[in-house]
């Protein structure tokens, strides 16, 4: 429950989650903001890097539970294993208030999201009763990525957030531009931006015994964007808010798929 009493919005219990793994430069910063709104800031975080897994759940293989310390644990599976875990095992007697998932090395906008271990994280602990916020840093290749800023600006957000007790089914995707905290020009509510992935191509190599494998790359799309969408927010310097629901139907194309049915 939120404390009233006190200047800042306080939760009883934070749960940190995150695609990156447990030793991730991210998941230090999302303790750091975490731990100016909670009594309790608890990890289960994967035990390695499980980037792209999207809402994948183990489930033809076991899970595996490393304690790291206090509050702290290390899952052999993926970001929807480690909210799982903690909902209905590591915290199942006292379950957290709110689930940040991240904070994420590199955006996760528009149609990065159908494949995004960060947003799934979030979104699976929705799917669990729980509102949840994800948290993507945008970095510049050849430059240090700019951590402060999702730290001053992901403390910004959670103060005004929880000036108010949140849904079950609050699920944000927050994504903070690749520049300076102090160049920030707002915090803006969005949408989920288009065509982000033009296409996945494939990338041959061959290993030193001369036999093939193959890397996966996304091949980015330019191009215009609508005012209100995410990408646009970053273009503009400022972070973007978007709200997210596990409902996917397209409801434009119902009556479409009405009529070749009938």
């Amino acid at each position: 429950m939120i404390d009233t009493e006190s200047k800042r919005p306080h939760l009883s219990r934070i749960l940190l989650v995150n695609d990156d793994g447990i030793h991730a430069e991210g998941l230090k910063i999302s303790e750091a903001i975490a731990s100016e709104f909670a009594d309790e800031v608890w990890v289960v975080a994967p035990a390695a890097d499980q980037s792209g897994m999207s809402h994948a759940l183990s489930l033809q293989s076991p899970i595996r539970v490393v304690q790291h310390g206090p509050r702290r644990f290390a899952v052999i599976g993926t970001p929807s294993d480690c909210i799982v875990m903690a909902v209905r095992l590591i915290m199942k007697d006292a379950p957290p208030d709110l689930v940040i998932s991240g904070v994420n090395r590199g955006a996760n906008l528009a149609d990065d999201i159908a494949y995004s271990g960060t947003v799934s994280g979030a979104m699976t602990s929705v799917l669990c009763g729980i509102p949840a916020i994800a948290f993507s840093q945008a970095f510049r290749r050849n430059a240090d990525t700019p951590w402060e800023t999702a730290r001053q600006h992901g403390t910004r957000l959670l103060d005004r957030l929880l000036a108010a007790p949140l849904p079950a089914d609050l699920c944000l995707n927050v994504n903070f531009p690749a520049i300076a905290a102090e160049d920030v020009t707002g915090i803006r509510p969005t949408r989920q931006g288009s065509r982000s992935i033009r296409a996945i191509d494939i990338d041959p190599r061959d290993d030193l015994r001369g036999k093939p494998y193959y890397w996966l790359n996304f091949d980015r799309a330019g191009g215009h964007q609508a005012p209100d969408s995410d990408i646009q927010a970053l273009r503009d310097s400022a972070v973007s808010v978007t709200p997210l629901r596990a409902d996917r139907t397209n409801d434009a194309v119902i009556p479409l798929v009405a009529e070749l049915l009938a």
